[in-house]
């Protein structure tokens, strides 16, 4: 399974790397006029990644990742929801600037947590890369988080205006679902969300940094 999971892991790390470089690229080419045109250059390649990384629910499930289940759960649900669900299906909001943050944010959190996981793999541990991994998402989580939810703000005038997802049904059923309030209450979930996953990451940085310490010393 380690072979596997190392495959896992080499295959984000390729994906999230390609897009963070590109990013950068193309931003030192261009200059503020590639931040409006992120989504479309690396958006099929980000949402494959996201994609993929609905199997680490699975691999936590079937009991070959011992990362806790429902701060994964949340952290990869928040992701598919504001990019398949906000971003992709409204145009307007593809070429908004927070995306672009998103997308940064995002790739550099992964670019550094596969690094450190196909290294964990193969029994290697540096001290900076672990200190870095567990300690970079602290400060960048929440700034994440509240990208997202300016995202949602963003977008919820193209939902009133398009009336995307929002159902109502016929007569006899007095029933309708409009969306945008959908949207808000998920922002109440996303902030809550926030600061139980905040707490989970600080106890995982606590337990993996001594770990990576006392296998320091004794090598």
């Amino acid at each position: 399974m380690n072979v596997y999971l190392f495959v896992y892991d080499l295959m984000q790390f390729c994906g999230h790397s390609w897009i963070f470089t590109n990013m950068i690229i193309r931003f030192m080419t261009f200059g503020k006029d590639s931040l409006a045109d992120t989504f479309h250059s690396i958006g099929l390649v980000m949402r494959l990644c996201q994609l993929l990384s609905v199997l680490e629910i699975l691999h936590i499930l079937i009991g070959i990742d011992k990362s806790r289940l429902l701060p994964r759960f949340l952290q990869i649900t928040e992701r598919l929801i504001i990019l398949f669900v906000v971003i992709n299906s409204q145009e307007e909001v593809q070429g908004k600037y927070v995306v672009c943050v998103l997308f940064f944010l995002w790739n550099l959190l992964d670019v550094v947590r596969y690094t450190y996981n196909m290294l964990a793999r193969m029994g290697i541990y540096y001290l900076p890369l672990t200190w870095l991994n567990f300690s970079l998402c602290i400060p960048l989580y929440p700034l994440s988080v509240l990208a997202k939810g300016f995202a949602i703000c963003v977008s919820l005038p193209y939902f009133e205006s398009f009336g995307t997802y929002s159902i109502k049904l016929p007569f006899p059923f007095t029933f309708s679902i409009y969306f945008p309030y959908v949207l808000k209450m998920y922002l109440l979930v996303l902030f809550a969300g926030m600061c139980f996953i905040i707490r989970n990451l600080f106890s995982e940085r606590m337990a993996h940094l001594g770990t990576s310490n006392i296998k320091n010393k004794r090598s």
